[in-house]
């Protein structure tokens, strides 16, 4: 079963993701994997918001 993977989803994830890292209890080893893992939603975010820039740019020139 595939889930659609959204922009606003990455992005929410990583919010979480930085809140916990605030926590000054977390363990050092659990930072580091937190840390891993907000940066790869932070990426791929980035990655949409290319792949959408990019649909926009062509619809753009196509209306030229």
């Amino acid at each position: 079963m595939s889930e659609e993977i959204r922009f606003e989803t990455k992005i929410t994830n990583a919010k979480a993701i930085l809140e916990k890292l605030m926590d000054p209890t977390l363990a050092m080893d659990e930072s580091v994997k937190a840390y891993e893992q907000g940066m790869s939603e932070l990426k791929m975010a980035e990655k949409m918001l290319e792949q959408a820039q990019l649909q926009i740019q062509i619809i753009k020139n196509q209306d030229q």
